[in-house]
């Protein structure tokens, strides 16, 4: 599981360069996760 969220946040970090780009990143990504759970 934590190799997933590790995964997930680096492709969220590579994906988009601007601070804005990067919280709405890691809203969806929390929200995928969310829903697996």
């Amino acid at each position: 599981m934590k190799k997933i969220l590790i995964v997930m946040m680096a492709l969220a970090l590579a994906s988009c360069g601007t601070v804005d780009g990067i919280g709405q990143d890691i809203s969806a990504g929390s929200r995928t996760v969310q829903s697996w759970l």
